[in-house]
């Protein structure tokens, strides 16, 4: 199917029309980014896993390009080289991405919202939760779940715990990607091992060094091996690795620190619930995330303002999207019993708009919704109905 032919078939259903209203009622202008875009902000923020499922060209000038894989960056891009950067305003959108996904269409609608620049971060992260609701009743699906998370206050623990960076930076890592976080944190408490290294002055050398110097100092040992990589593995990572166990050496993580964390990770429930479990987790921890559990109760308060249930709304310290850019409120809302897919899915996003070029940071927050995914539901739900 063409993009034309996409968004004609888009233009006629009436749940396009439904959903865009919804949108201009809220005050979010139509963005329509371009669907050629360059690959370098694709791959810089999603590693090059993200390749293989990109539909790549280069220009005459050797620039990479690739047709939008999803319309956050592109979007995202369009606000950072307008006038209005910086200043608050609201988009939404609607239209055809590209991506290879296995046994399903590569070109499939993707719609949403992105919301730049608005310092009421609490209340705006609410009114995406809200208008993410009503983008499901679009499509005549009401029986759904709602999936929420903050990695902020992940964020907020491990700088109240004080760990080593490179540790830090290997448990938010594996946070994000849902992956290994049990297992590291086995690790961190085992003992010191007295198991000698090849590499036994360059651990030594790299003691107490933090991520930069490690990062040239490898770069240093690199060049004069003329190499820029070893089995695939970047410089960067080779200095991480190296920085990691230079760390190990120099002695585990506390067994207190541990059960903090493994205790912090098992609250759920409701989100008034687990403000109760993390207030009494900090207090009897002595710890400072009041910042962080505050933000979390102002949101919570604006949610219910907006009349979601917040006793009907899952809240896990251990949920997150899997991508790196999100920095605090996450949420997927699902239809009841349709396991892992989502319907629409978004959070707040602040550390990407320097990523992408701007020299301060900008608040940012939004969600997609997965048209093909809805429209399946909705079918079912009509059929049945």
């Amino acid at each position: 199917m063409t993009a034309t032919a996409t968004s004609n078939a888009a233009g006629s259903a009436a749940w396009a029309d439904t959903l865009l209203l919804s949108f201009a009622q809220a005050g979010y202008v139509r963005a329509e980014p371009a669907i050629l875009q360059p690959a370098e902000p694709f791959l810089d923020l999603s590693g090059e896993d993200i390749r293989k499922s990109l539909y790549l060209t280069t220009d005459l000038t050797g620039e990479e390009l690739c047709l939008r894989p999803d319309l956050t960056i592109p979007v995202a891009r369009d606000y950072l080289a307008s006038t209005r950067a910086g200043q608050p305003a609201g988009f939404s959108y609607l239209g055809p991405v590209f991506r290879y996904r296995s046994g399903r269409a590569s070109e499939f609608l993707q719609a949403g919202i992105e919301s730049f620049g608005r310092q009421d971060r609490a209340a705006a992260d609410a009114e995406m939760l809200a208008l993410a609701l009503e983008a499901t009743s679009a499509f005549g699906v009401r029986d759904v779940e709602i999936r929420t998370g903050d990695v902020a206050l992940f964020n907020a623990l491990l700088d109240a715990l004080n760990l080593y960076p490179v540790w830090r930076r290997r448990l938010v890592k594996d946070f994000n990607r849902k992956i290994s976080l049990e297992q590291d944190l086995e690790r961190l408490a085992a003992a010191t091992t007295a198991t000698r290294s090849e590499y036994e002055g360059v651990l030594a050398a790299l003691a107490g060094s933090d991520r930069k110097a490690a990062l040239a100092f490898v770069t240093d040992l690199m060049s004069i091996a003329g190499t820029t990589n070893v089995g695939g593995r970047t410089t960067a990572e080779i200095a991480d690795r190296f920085l990691e166990q230079s760390t190990l050496k120099g002695g585990a993580l506390s067994r207190e620190a541990i059960t903090v964390l493994k205790r912090f990770l098992s609250i759920s429930g409701n989100p008034d619930d687990a403000v109760a479990q993390l207030r009494a987790l900090t207090t009897d921890a002595k710890l400072d995330l009041a910042a962080a559990i505050d933000q979390f109760e102002s949101r919570v308060g604006f949610m219910a303002a907006r009349g979601i249930d917040v006793k009907q709304t899952r809240f896990s310290t251990a949920f997150g999207r899997g991508l790196d850019y999100y920095t605090g409120f996450e949420f997927e809302l699902h239809h009841r019993g349709n396991g892992a897919e989502p319907l629409v899915a978004g959070g707040r996003y602040d550390g990407l708009m320097t990523q992408l070029g701007s020299s301060e940071p900008i608040a940012a927050v939004g969600f997609s919704v997965w048209v093909d995914a809805l429209t399946k539901i909705g079918r079912k739900v009509g059929a049945s109905s």
